[in-house]
């Protein structure tokens, strides 16, 4: 069987022309034809910055597709009776049975605000689990998150695939660590890297899509036709799950 599965920071839906579009999101991701979609950077009732849209909702409808929202941020709005979240989220074709948003609290509490989104998919049936996130830029800290997402991945036997935005460059201290466990999409089938940031002028790969022993790569792709949709650029892969 095989899925494509998009990864993309949205940049609350401001592009680099400063301009608030999330209707320039929703065409990539219409058009990419992703069947499973990790986001981030995405905004629920946030602020006048995204217009106070629940974005993923707002998304899901016009794309038709099952969602799922992690909250890494939450605040209560003084004008409006209700909460304001900013985090991770994820889109698919296939229901999702059930998910987590695991926060990653490290020493009293400071997290940097980030996360781990955890969901368990149904796939012709098939359980699939899922993963987005989003990792601090402080090394510390970085290290920190990356040991607890490689403790949750062991306590599942299942296909995993782990979507997000990594801070973090291939052949890191970070990434050899993961990459123990999972396979990044990008070196199995791309001759070239795959930059994703920035996005007009892409000079590095900051967003990842990784796949347990279960899947095939048959090949990853950078999507470069809106480039000013956000400040990275969405990457894709195809996979053949293989459920021997």
């Amino acid at each position: 069987m095989m899925i494509k599965v998009l990864t993309f920071n949205i940049h609350h839906g401001r592009g680099t022309d400063r301009q608030k579009n999330i209707d320039r999101t929703l065409q990539v991701l219409k058009e990419s034809d992703a069947d499973l979609i990790g986001l981030n950077e995405v905004d629920k009732h946030f602020s006048k910055r995204s217009y106070h849209e629940d974005q993923i909702s707002w998304l899901a409808h016009h794309l038709q597709m099952y969602h799922a929202f992690g909250p890494t941020l939450t605040l209560k709005s003084r004008r409006y009776n209700r909460i304001r979240q900013f985090g991770n989220a994820f889109l698919s074709r296939y229901p999702i049975v059930s998910q987590t948003n695991h926060r990653l609290h490290f020493y009293g509490g400071k997290i940097g605000g980030r996360g781990l989104l955890e969901m368990s998919v149904h796939v012709h049936h098939q359980p699939v689990q899922v993963y987005v996130t989003h990792l601090s830029l402080n090394p510390f800290l970085h290290h920190k998150q990356t040991n607890f997402i490689i403790g949750q991945l062991m306590n599942h036997h299942q296909p995993v695939i782990l979507l997000g935005d990594w801070n973090m460059k291939p052949h890191s201290r970070g990434w050899k660590k993961l990459t123990q466990y999972l396979t990044d999409a990008s070196t199995v089938s791309e001759r070239k890297r795959s930059y994703t940031f920035p996005s007009f002028h892409p000079k590095t790969q900051l967003d990842y899509i990784f796949t347990s022993h279960h899947f095939q790569v048959a090949s990853t792709k950078v999507i470069k036709k809106i480039p000013a949709a956000s400040d990275h650029l969405p990457l894709m892969a195809t996979l053949v799950l293989n459920w021997n």
